[in-house]
């Protein structure tokens, strides 16, 4: 009897141990997790918190959040790794219950938890251990056996494999140590061996190498697996905050608080703000608090990079090296501020006297140039970004220079703010804005910019266009479209001074005034106007630069005393409706004015839209033939700006003969033409140039017209034909030009 108690006590004692023993660890791992996502909270509250008003929620937006987050809208745009992150997601929400299950087998002798259906669920938890296991070797593939260039490699990456591939084959031989050590017992955690089809065979496989079943070694391997289970999946937990990982708690934070106002829309600078020391972005903690949100929400998936136009041709620019770095200094400076460090346990023995280190842009890789005119290719930036982003020792973080150690200029001016890298993340990341907030403090606070584009500001601030042309000049294009088509095109001023008013604003912008090839476009839209009954006039004289192009550059100075101008102008003459041929000026009339006065009543129309409508009235009649094979060129500031894709095709079906062929790369994911961002006005320094590679993939669906709606794109377009040599029967042509042969027959 005493020996009996003895062991009984022994028992007693070895199960308080184990309870002990688990909470202990649980504890630490939990307190460890904690720790790491505040002190993350804690870096973030050094942004700006003013700027969260601009993403107060809409309450129709939370299909769109549900889409992504357990939808994985745009994770699905690649189907391969859509498919593959899917069954992580949701294997992971189903393996908790296997995982709870587990670790109560565990504490309990071999209890399982009172579920119902039992057996199907044990063969719900194995079928998915599996499929993770499976996405995993899949996931490793995909990174090191095909070697996408978007997908970063070395031991980091490699990291989390190794952990999710670790907890997978720790719950199989945790069950299949479970069956051996529970066989031919009464042990009701064991289930039928049908509906435990891996760890069945994996307990026949122990069990032929000498496991026999109720043994010792049986028993101990089910401890081991038990007890290794349990530390992996606590050394994941406090793993994924201080890693990319941390996405998991933060991407469905940043995606319910993205912006609700239109997409690209840039925050507005009180430049009257007495006690501001400085405007943009010339140190990290002068971003907003969402802003940094982003950085932590980034899963280093490389679709941001893998379609940006300037990445993919030869430029320094990588939109998640951009997002990266930013998150790392953030980080380091962060800890340097706060005097928390972000890694644990390390963090623990850390001393204040170990020698500061920072992340710093070392040498730079020569810039890549391409083997022929029109090659896409990410790796080369991808490798020199990999190499330039290194430790430095000695460095203190918060002396750490955000534009010039962190990201250099060259990254900065590459940028055509094309919002692509925007359009293909699936965690909401916004990276155009913060390039435009650090391009605002080089103009703003330290007058650094590239000389053409120095050059392109000024002449805009003396008289209005990019090109310096004279101010008295911007009102020419009237009598000569007068002269060429017969219309005179009457001013919002004279038909004022009659007593008269038109219903609409045409609005020629620099391009259709100044540029003789825009001025085709404009006048065929002119004749299009006119035929359809349309009352229109323009400003003429009294016209300025829409200021697109000074706020893209930075200097938001310029581009806020030209829109309240050009406010003042539109209110003289109390205009309802404006329709303009430029997707940029279209943009920041929609969509940035009213941040400045103008009124939201204001009708902004692009001119396809106009067009479009027009023909779905029956006022125009497309009835002359086009024998044509037209490739559609989506502006960016148009389409992904303004989800307007649909207008110009509208245009091109009505038109009886014409074929349309689209382009791999259209739509939401259409590449850039490289003028967007104030780039129309710089010159390309290394690499491809964007429009060269833009016209090449154009050239891929063999048309006999490259389609745009943009003056940009179409001259863009056309230099891009005219340098890859291309057949002289493939032309760039507007698709209001199309639709005017077709009405007119000309």
């Amino acid at each position: 009897m005493p020996t009996y108690l003895a062991l009984k006590q022994v028992d007693q004692w070895l199960i308080w141990g184990r309870w002990t023993l688990f909470a202990a660890v649980v504890l630490i791992a939990v307190s460890m997790f904690v720790l790491v996502v505040q002190r993350r909270v804690l870096y973030m509250r050094l942004g700006v918190p003013t700027l969260f008003k601009r993403y107060a929620r809409k309450p129709k937006s939370k299909t769109s959040f549900s889409g992504q987050v357990l939808g994985h809208r745009k994770l699905l745009n690649d189907v391969r790794s859509g498919i593959m992150h899917l069954v992580y997601f949701y294997g992971f929400i189903v393996l908790q219950f296997g995982a709870a299950d587990l670790i109560w087998k565990g504490l309990s002798e071999g209890e399982p938890l009172p579920l119902p259906y039992y057996n199907g669920f044990s063969l719900t938890q194995e079928m998915t251990v599996t499929l993770v296991f499976a996405a995993v070797l899949y996931g490793a593939f995909r990174r090191y056996g095909e070697k996408l260039p978007r997908l970063k490699r070395g031991w980091k990456p490699s990291l989390v494999m190794w952990f999710i591939g670790s907890l997978m084959l720790t719950v199989l031989f945790t069950l299949a140590f479970e069956r051996l050590s529970a066989a031919n017992g009464t042990g009701a955690s064991v289930v039928e061996a049908s509906y435990a089809p891996v760890s069945n065979q994996l307990a026949n496989l122990l069990e032929s190498i000498g496991v026999q079943p109720q043994s010792a070694a049986a028993h101990a391997g089910f401890e081991l697996f038990w007890w290794l289970h349990l530390l992996v999946l606590l050394s994941f937990l406090v793993y994924v905050p201080q890693s990319k990982h941390f996405h998991l708690l933060s991407a469905p934070v940043n995606l319910w608080f993205r912006r609700s106002t239109p997409p690209g829309r840039l925050a507005p600078l009180d430049l009257e703000d007495e006690e501001a020391e400085s405007f943009g972005a010339g140190k990290v903690e002068h971003f907003s608090q969402k802003q940094m949100l982003d950085l932590y929400a980034c899963v280093e998936c490389g679709r941001c990079t893998n379609v940006c136009p300037a990445a993919s041709t030869g430029k320094l620019l990588s939109p998640m090296h951009l997002i990266v770095k930013l998150r790392d200094h953030l980080t380091e400076k962060g800890a340097a501020i706060t005097s928390k460090s972000p890694w644990l346990p390390a963090g623990i023995w850390q001393s204040k006297s170990n020698a500061p280190r920072a992340h710093v842009m070392g040498a730079v890789l020569p810039a890549w140039e391409a083997a022929f005119e029109g090659e896409t290719n990410i790796e080369p930036t991808m490798a020199a970004q990999a190499g330039a982003w290194s430790v430095k020792e000695g460095a203190k973080p918060e002396e750490v220079e955000l534009i010039g150690e962190v990201l250099t200029e060259e990254e900065l001016w590459a940028c055509t703010t094309c919002r692509n890298c925007e359009e293909q993340c699936p965690v909401g990341n916004e990276h155009v804005d913060k390039i435009i907030d650090m391009r605002r403090y080089l103009v703003l606070m330290e007058g650094r910019l590239p000389s053409d584009g120095q050059r392109a500001l000024q002449n805009i601030e003396r008289q209005s266009n990019p090109w310096g042309l004279p101010r008295a000049e911007r009102a020419a294009w009237i009598a000569d479209c007068e002269s060429r088509t017969g219309i005179k095109v009457n001013t919002m001023q004279e038909l004022k001074q009659q007593g008269k008013k038109a219903d609409v604003l045409l609005w020629a912008g620099s391009m259709g005034a100044y540029d003789m090839r825009s001025r085709r476009v404009l006048y065929d839209v002119v004749r299009l106007l006119v035929q359809a009954g349309v009352s229109f006039a323009t400003l003429g004289l009294e016209e300025k630069s829409s200021g697109d192009t000074a706020r893209r550059i930075g200097n938001e100075l310029l581009f806020q005393e030209l829109c309240r101008e050009n406010i003042e102008t539109l209110s003289k003459y109390d205009v309802k409706h404006i329709v303009t041929a430029c997707p940029h000026t279209y943009n920041t009339f929609k969509n940035e004015y009213p941040d400045f006065g103008l009124s939201t009543d204001i009708v902004v129309e692009h001119h396809t839209e106009l067009l479009a409508r027009l023909l779905a009235e029956g006022s125009l009649l497309p009835v002359h033939t086009i024998d044509e094979r037209v490739t559609v060129h989506d502006s960016c500031y148009l389409g992904r700006y303004n989800d307007t894709y649909e207008a110009p095709r509208n245009l091109l079906r009505a038109i009886p003969g014409v074929t349309i062929e689209e382009m791999e790369r259209s739509r939401s994911n259409g590449m850039c033409c490289g003028a967007g961002g104030g780039l129309m006005w710089m010159e390309e320094h290394s690499g491809t140039r964007v429009n060269h590679a833009r016209a090449a993939q154009a050239l891929e669906v063999k048309p006999s017209v490259i389609s745009s709606a943009c003056p940009y794109c179409l001259t863009m377009m056309e230099d891009g034909l005219k340098a890859l040599s291309a057949d002289e029967k493939v032309i760039a042509r507007d698709v209001a030009e199309l639709l005017a042969e077709s009405v007119f027959g000309e």
